[in-house]
């Protein structure tokens, strides 16, 4: 099948265009799914929160233990939304001119005239992988900030416009300590998903080695492009929500705060912060995107619930309580998610 015809037809968005478009992102989807299955065995969970989080210009962090194939779903990922892709290492040593780009002097041989020019980093792609984020220092970690949030970084007194659509795929290894910088709350909070990546089971195992160690080599198709993605980022702020499903999510992310006169009991002794309102705008996005994923025209509280794990887990900071008792910021959301009262849903 020829790239052309794999290719999702988004075409211009326009009101009465949004619900072809969102019937070419669900079948879109699907070739998706079947083009990154030829590479990446399971993960189906991971796969669709990541773009979840790209179609909601979000950014991802991905946990996981070494070996789990986080940087090759990446890559993968890139190939088949056929985007620019550029992988950062990072080390102890890594400054942050290594990502933005610097100015270097050059001589014009014409005239002899000595001029900066500038040199791109890595960060000028669509798709940034930062590889082991936890193992290079706050001063590298926060030249970042800028460029997931304003999609621009600054070099000296000049600012320059990052490539869009641009997203940032953060891996990050729970196991290692020593020579590991912890992510501070402020860039945590810049994420919009925290993915855990599991162990797959014993078939998936089975098959990867079958894959891996086979003689095959996949080929993949681009399924879509950067303007696809940018017109559906433009119909997922479009589709609708009821106003219990705004209320359920206030509620949800209200309820990990441990103060105020309204703070359930167990909060308050296992959590020392909660989350803010970037996590209730960031579950009402990802119930909208998850809606048209699976070809509906409207978010309902079971997308909210679907994306409180990864949207809550890394926004809700435990006290010295929940970690002496084993008690993971998980736990407590999915303890919420049973004593928070889910509506019934009613019609947009």
């Amino acid at each position: 099948m020829s790239e052309s015809k794999a290719r999702a037809n988004i075409g211009p968005v326009g009101e009465d265009d949004d619900l072809k478009v969102v019937q070419s992102l669900t079948e879109a989807y699907g070739r998706m799914t079947e083009q990154l299955s030829k590479v990446i065995v399971g993960q189906q969970r991971v796969i669709e929160q990541m773009l979840i989080a790209i179609f909601c210009r979000g950014h991802a962090l991905l946990v996981g233990v070494p070996g789990l194939a986080k940087t090759l779903l990446v890559r993968t990922l890139s190939e088949v939304l056929n985007l620019s892709f550029k992988r950062i290492q990072f080390t102890p040593d890594l400054m942050p001119s290594d990502m933005t780009g610097t100015d270097v002097l050059e001589e014009d041989r014409t005239t002899g005239k000595r001029v900066l020019r500038f040199v791109h980093g890595p960060l000028f792609a669509n798709m940034i992988l930062a590889d082991e984020i936890n193992r290079t220092p706050p001063k590298t970690q926060a030249a970042l900030l800028e460029a997931m949030q304003e999609h621009k970084v600054t070099v000296g007194e000049e600012t320059y416009t990052l490539p869009e659509p641009f997203f940032v795929l953060a891996t990050q290894n729970p196991i290692e300590q020593e020579g590991t910088y912890p992510l501070p709350e402020a860039q945590l909070d810049r994420f919009m998903f925290n993915i855990v990546v599991d162990y797959p089971s014993a078939d998936e195992e089975t098959a990867i080695m079958k894959q891996v160690a086979g003689t095959g080599q996949a080929s993949l198709t681009a399924v879509l492009g950067g303007d696809d993605i940018l017109r559906l980022q433009d119909i997922v702020r479009r589709v609708p929500v009821a106003e219990h499903v705004y209320q359920y999510a206030r509620d949800l992310v209200r309820a990990t705060r441990p103060v105020g006169d309204d703070a359930l009991g167990f909060i308050r002794e296992l959590v020392q912060w909660g989350a803010g309102p970037r996590a209730s705008i960031a579950l009402i996005m990802a119930a909208k995107a998850r809606a048209i994923l699976q070809g509906r025209y409207h978010a309902t509280t079971d997308d909210i619930r679907h994306a409180a794990l990864p949207v809550l887990r890394h926004r809700v900071l435990t006290t010295f309580n929940a970690e002496a008792a084993g008690v993971s910021s998980d736990e407590i959301v999915l303890r919420l998610l049973s004593e928070i009262k889910q509506p019934a849903e009613s019609p947009v």
